[in-house]
């Protein structure tokens, strides 16, 4: 019998249960006749609160058999940690890191199409990332850490163990910048990139006794690329002596022959990064930001001649950011996926001159890939009613079509909330965009509690995009009409907007919010009684910010926000303090303290709920506390939730769980929902 559909009258909200009985589908890498994609798909066991990824396969056509039936999706493989798939340029095989067996970290394994058992063809001492595939098909490249003292995989090994062995687990450095994130970079290690032989499963460090390494910022497959005869590898380095986030880059080459390295772009005056070759060899394309002039510089596309070694900008007066590239097959243009007003989509940059053109439009494409002949292009995208989803379509943007419906049939059983995106006079009574969610169900002649979901960064943005942690179906399903404001610093929306904020945090973007509030309580459905505001990182920022500049909310919720920025010289990223508000605090305090949340809280009158997690390097854990003892000092109410195997983001299901029921009990207690 035919699977009955749920009517709209019968539909549950979109709830947490359902959010994570979603699969989470991965990046796409494409057949080179392009007949098929494949991607990682991640599914999670609630029961034993366990995640698992396996690869799967997507036909990209509608082509039929003898029988009249088109091809279906199907898993690939079996395992629970198979991710970054990426085609071998013969089509033979698919490369992807996996952890099977006795592997302590994930190693590099490959895969026939057509099925069959997995192979390991290489291993790296501490694991193997950020695959990419040799133009020849023999050789794959991948990012290892090593000690560059160390020759040899079995020394690398060796001392590895040595150290987990170690009952002293101390760190002992000097450098200016120890740890990234949620964990520390103090054992003298760095990334290097290799070269995996995949007949042999040799490999070889590509940059040992080089004196190269890539940045330890958590380096990805965008960070290096591989000349098309093999004989040449680029790669993003930090020319000081020691690396620093605010430190300039430089776009490197090694011969692999001669072991020599020249410098592109040292002269540029630029920070230069993610290198990518042209199919045909003649060019090199890359980001250059212009540090020296904004810390927060949203980059230029360029491209580096090789024979004449000159650079010049494509699309200059195109006031957007472009992440990563991808050449079209003929080396006509770059592709690149570009952020525009709260959307995400694949642009083509011609080489020849010209404004770049919009080829796939967002929602928000997350991930995208071209078959050899440049015919079929598959991408992820999502959009702010679905999670992302696989689609493929001609090289032009041209016939798109759906090629997987994984999690059609849990979207299918809920109903979701209508999305209307609403341009607002903010602060001096410029435009700014608020994107509101309602609840489903919505009536305009009822009054309805507000929340306003505040983003983080500052410079990001809301997109019209499926969220796995702040996911406004589930807030909306809650029974909020949900307000997301791209403030003032917002990206997407040009350089001035993002540095309009640099050394004036929280008046812009608190006037933008308040701006949205205010237009949505004349539209006469919301109940003033029963505002509240919620954000994560900088969004946490500006709560706390509110909280000592606003009474008329009635909740907040303070998710890993920033709270004294004095105190906050303990984070990962210290050093862009004097950048972003214009002085370190020795150099002048009282600019700092007129940014900071903690110098406004003897006004802060407003129930908070303060999460964080303890593992969390880029706001630090103790600025949760510091906030949580002030207001509980001051006799406001607040509540601490607080993870201990958590970083800046919840990220396991059963934490995510309690974080949501936290998150709304909060919520219902001071603003109920009616």
């Amino acid at each position: 019998m035919p699977r009955r559909r749920a009517t709209p009258s019968s539909r549950k909200p979109f709830d947490v249960t359902a959010l994570w009985a979603l699969k989470r589908i991965g990046t796409p890498t494409v057949a080179p006749d392009g007949s098929a994609a494949c991607a990682a798909v991640t599914s999670w066991d609630v029961a034993r609160d366990e995640e698992s990824t396996a690869l799967w396969l997507f036909p990209t056509g509608e082509a039929v058999d003898s029988h009249g039936k088109a091809p279906r999706a199907r898993p690939l493989t079996s395992g629970d940690k198979d991710t970054d798939p990426a085609w071998s340029p013969d089509g033979r095989w698919i490369a992807f890191t996996a952890k099977r067996k006795d592997d302590q970290d994930a190693q590099l394994y490959v895969i026939s199409p057509a099925g069959g058992e997995a192979q390991r063809v290489g291993s790296a001492a501490g694991g193997v990332t950020a695959i990419k595939w040799f133009a020849d098909g023999r050789r794959i490249a991948f990012v290892a850490w090593v000690w560059p003292d160390l020759r040899g995989d079995a020394a690398q090994k060796k001392r590895l163990a040595e150290r987990k062995a170690s009952k002293v687990k101390a760190s002992v450095t000097e450098r200016g910048e120890y740890r990234y994130w949620d964990h520390w970079l103090a054992d003298g290690r760095e990334p290097h990139v290799f070269a995996c032989d995949v007949a042999s499963g040799r490999c070889t460090d590509l940059l040992a006794g080089t004196g190269l390494a890539l940045q330890p910022w958590e380096p990805s497959a965008e960070h290096y690329d591989l000349a098309p005869d093999a004989r040449e590898l680029a790669l993003t380095i930090d020319p000081a002596a020691e690396p620093g986030m605010m430190n300039r880059c430089d776009i490197v080459v090694v011969d692999l022959r001669r072991r020599r390295v020249r410098n592109l772009t040292s002269r540029s005056g630029m920070s230069d990064e993610h290198p990518r070759y042209s199919p045909d060899g003649r060019w090199i394309a890359f980001h250059a930001y212009d540090t020296a002039r904004a810390f927060n510089d949203q980059g230029r596309l360029r491209l580096y001649a090789r024979r004449t070694a000159t650079a010049v900008t494509l699309a200059p007066r195109f006031d957007r950011a472009s992440t990563e590239l991808r050449w079209a097959p003929d080396s006509s243009a770059v592709m690149a996926l570009v952020e525009d007003r709260g959307r995400i989509g694949v642009w083509r940059y011609p080489v020849a001159g010209g404004a770049p053109t919009s080829i796939v439009p967002g929602g928000a494409v997350a991930g995208f890939a071209s078959s050899s002949d440049g015919r079929t292009l598959v991408f992820a995208r999502s959009t702010a009613r679905h999670p992302a989803a696989l689609f493929a379509c001609d090289g032009d943007g041209g016939g798109e079509r759906p090629i997987e419906t994984l999690n059609q049939s849990v979207m299918d059983r809920h109903a979701l909330g209508e999305v209307r995106e609403i341009t607002v006079k903010g602060f001096r009574g410029e435009p700014v965009q608020m994107v509101v969610t309602f609840p489903p169900g919505f009536d305009a002649r009822r009054k309805w509690p507000l929340l306003q979901s505040i983003h983080g960064g500052p410079h990001s943005a809301h997109h019209d995009g499926w969220h796995f942690r702040w996911n406004n179906q589930v807030f909306a399903g809650q029974g909020y009409v949900v307000a997301q404001v791209n403030y003032h610093g917002s990206s997407g929306f040009g350089q001035r907007f993002i540095e309009s904020i640099t050394g004036h945090y929280g008046e812009r973007e608190m006037a933008d919010i308040e701006a949205g509030t205010d237009h949505l309580l004349r539209r006469g459905y919301i109940d003033r009684a029963r505002l509240t505001a919620a954000g994560g990182s900088y969004g946490g920022y500006l709560v706390a910010w509110m909280n000592g500049h606003t009474r008329r909310y009635r909740a907040y919720v303070c998710h890993a926000g920033c709270y004294d920025w004095v105190s906050m010289m303990a984070t990962d990223g210290y050093r862009f303090f004097a950048r972003e508000l214009g002085a370190f605090p020795w150099v002048d305090e009282a600019r700092v303290l007129r940014q900071s949340p903690h110098h406004y809280v003897g006004h802060a009158r407003t129930p908070t709920l303060v999460v964080h997690g303890e593992l969390d390097y880029r706001v630090p854990a103790t600025q949760a506390l510091q906030y949580y003892n002030t207001l509980k000092a001051k006799g406001v109410a607040a509540r601490l939730v607080w993870f201990p195997d958590e970083n800046h983001w919840i990220l396991k299901q059963a934490n995510a769980r309690l974080w949501h029921a936290e998150f709304f009990a909060w919520l219902a207690r001071h603003a109920p929902r009616r």
